[in-house]
C-alpha cells in the first residue's frame, strides 16, 4: 500500500501539471488606428463615451504606461507584429500561431493599409500573407460617404459629393463626415460583423483572430448619433502656454502645426476636430463591444485572451501639433488592455511596450517564444500589477525616445534633445535639456538610452 506521503506527492504533482497547462485556447487581438490613450473613459477622459472598452478594462489589466515603438502606422504595426523595435524577422505573430496549429485570421487593418486609399479600394496594403490562414478586407466610402462633409482646415462645409478631400490629397486629415444611418456601411462595422461570424464558425478550434478597426483615423466618419453627444460649442481645447515651441528643437516639431497650417485660423474648427475624433472613437468602441459580446455568446470568454490597443497616439492641438510622427507623449502613449482568464483584474503603472504583446500572447497560449522576439512577456504583470519587466520604453522617429516611469528623453539625430520630468510636467511644457541642474540626469538617461539601443542591436 502506498504511503499517505506518496499519495499526497502524486496529487501535488498532478495539480502542478494541471496548473501549468495553458488555459488560453483562443486569442482576439483588437487594434484601433490613431487612438490616443487619454481619450478613453478608462484612462480618465470625462467626455468620450467608451463603455465597451471601459468594461473590457474592468475585466482585465489596464496598462497605464504602454508605449508604441514606431510613431506612425507602418513602422508601429511591423514592430509589434514581429516584436522588433525596427524592421522585421522571418516570424510574425500570426504566423507563429499558424505554425503551431492554430487557425489565424485577419479582419480589417493589421499591417499598414493606406487610409482611406486601401479602404476605399478594398486592397491589402502592406499585409504579410504568411500571417494568416484567411484574411478579410472591409471596404467603405470614407470621405465620399453621403452626408454632412467638412474639411475643417479649409473651413468648408457641404453635402455635395464633389471635390471632397480623399486619398493622397493635401487636406484629407482634417475631414469629418456625419450622416444619417446605422453605421452598417462603415468598414469598422463590417470588420466587427465578420469577426463575430469567425468566432461562431471556429469556436470549437483554437484560433488567433486579429481585428483591425480604422477609426478614429481620418477621415472621421460616423453616423450622426455618434456626433450628437459632443457639440463643438462645449469642447475645451488643450491648454497652451506662450512661446510653447521656443524650447522644442526643430526635429521635435510636428509636421502639421497650427502656426503654419490653416487649422490655426479656425479655433471653432479645432473644436470640431475633437467632436469628430470623439464620434469616431465612440463608433469604434461599439464595434469592440460587438466582438466581445460574440465571445460571450459562443461561451468562449473563459478560454480567450483579449488584447485591445492602438498603433500609436495622436495630437489634436496639444502644443499646436496635429496628427502623429513625433516623439511626444500624446503620440507614444497608447491604450493597452489585456483580459486573460485566470489572471487578476486591475491597473498597473509598469512601463511596457507594444513589442511585448507577441511574447505575452505566446506564453499565455503555451507556445514557445521565438529567439527573434525583442519584447518581454507581460505575464508577470498580469499576475502582479506591481511587477516590472523593464525600466523604460524605447520609440523612434528622427532619433529615439526613452520613457522611464518619471523621465522622458528625446534624442534626435542632429544631437538636439528634449527632457521632461513627467511627474511635475506631464504635458511636456518645459524642456529641461540644457537647463541648470539637469546635466547629470541628462547624462544618466543618455547612457541608459545608449545601453538600450546596444542591447537590441540598434544604431544610436
Amino acid at each position: 500500500m502506498r504511503s499517505i506521503f506518496a499519495l499526497l506527492l502524486i496529487a501535488m504533482c498532478s495539480l502542478s501539471t494541471f496548473a501549468n497547462e495553458p488555459k488560453i485556447k483562443n486569442v482576439v487581438f483588437i487594434i484601433s488606428d490613431d487612438l490616443k490613450a487619454s481619450v478613453l473613459g478608462c484612462y480618465g477622459d470625462p467626455h468620450c463615451k467608451t463603455p465597451h472598452i471601459d468594461a473590457l478594462a474592468r475585466r482585465g489589466m489596464l496598462f497605464r504606461h504602454a508605449y508604441c515603438q514606431g510613431t506612425w502606422c507602418a513602422p508601429s504595426r511591423e514592430s509589434f507584429m514581429h516584436s522588433r523595435y525596427e524592421g522585421k524577422s522571418d516570424i510574425n505573430l500570426g504566423k507563429h500561431f499558424r505554425d503551431n496549429g492554430w487557425y489565424s485570421a485577419r479582419v480589417g487593418k493589421i499591417y499598414h493599409m493606406r487610409v482611406p486609399g486601401d479602404i476605399i479600394d478594398g486592397t491589402d496594403g502592406l499585409d504579410v500573407a504568411s500571417s494568416w490562414t484567411e484574411k478579410f478586407n472591409s471596404s467603405g466610402l470614407e470621405a465620399h460617404t453621403p452626408g454632412d462633409y467638412a474639411c475643417l482646415n479649409q473651413n468648408i462645409f457641404t453635402t455635395s459629393l464633389e471635390n471632397r478631400e480623399s486619398t493622397k490629397m493635401k487636406h484629407r486629415m482634417f475631414v469629418t463626415v456625419q450622416y444619417d444611418g446605422d453605421g452598417s456601411d462603415q468598414p469598422d462595422h463590417k470588420s466587427a460583423t465578420k469577426a463575430c461570424e469567425l468566432i461562431a464558425e471556429h469556436k470549437d478550434d483554437p484560433f488567433f483572430l486579429a481585428v483591425g478597426f480604422v477609426r478614429p483615423h481620418y477621415p472621421m466618419v460616423a453616423p450622426r448619433q455618434y456626433f450628437a453627444p459632443y457639440p463643438w460649442q462645449q469642447i475645451e481645447l488643450p491648454a497652451t502656454v506662450d512661446d510653447d515651441l521656443a524650447d522644442i528643437p526643430k526635429q521635435g516639431i510636428a509636421n502639421t502645426v497650427s502656426t503654419t497650417n490653416a487649422i490655426g485660423k479656425y479655433p471653432d474648427n479645432q473644436k470640431r476636430m475633437w467632436t469628430g475624433y470623439y464620434a469616431s472613437v465612440a463608433f469604434m468602441d461599439r464595434q469592440v463591444g460587438r466582438v466581445v459580446d460574440a465571445l460571450d455568446q459562443a461561451g468562449l470568454r473563459d478560454s480567450t485572451a483579449i488584447v485591445f490597443t492602438s498603433d500609436h497616439g495622436y495630437h489634436l492641438g496639444e502644443h499646436g501639433f496635429w496628427q502623429k510622427s513625433n516623439l511626444h507623449e500624446e503620440v507614444l502613449r497608447v491604450p493597452l488592455v489585456i483580459s486573460a482568464p485566470g489572471f487578476k483584474t486591475g491597473e498597473t503603472d509598469s512601463v511596457v511596450e507594444l513589442v511585448d504583446i507577441f511574447p505575452t500572447l505566446s506564453q499565455l497560449a503555451g507556445l514557445p517564444i521565438p529567439d527573434s522576439v525583442q519584447g518581454k512577456s507581460l505575464v508577470p504583470i498580469l499576475a502582479d500589477p506591481r511587477a516590472k519587466v523593464k525600466d523604460a520604453a524605447l520609440s523612434f522617429h528622427k532619433g529615439h525616445s526613452l520613457r522611464t516611469d518619471r523621465w522622458h528623453l528625446m534624442r534626435y539625430k542632429d544631437g538636439s534633445a528634449e527632457l521632461y520630468d513627467m511627474k511635475s510636467d506631464p504635458a511636456e511644457f518645459t524642456n529641461l535639456a540644457g537647463a541648470p541642474g539637469y546635466a547629470a540626469k541628462l547624462k544618466q538617461l543618455d547612457r541608459q538610452l545608449d545601453k538600450t539601443l546596444e542591447a537590441n542591436g540598434l544604431n544610436k
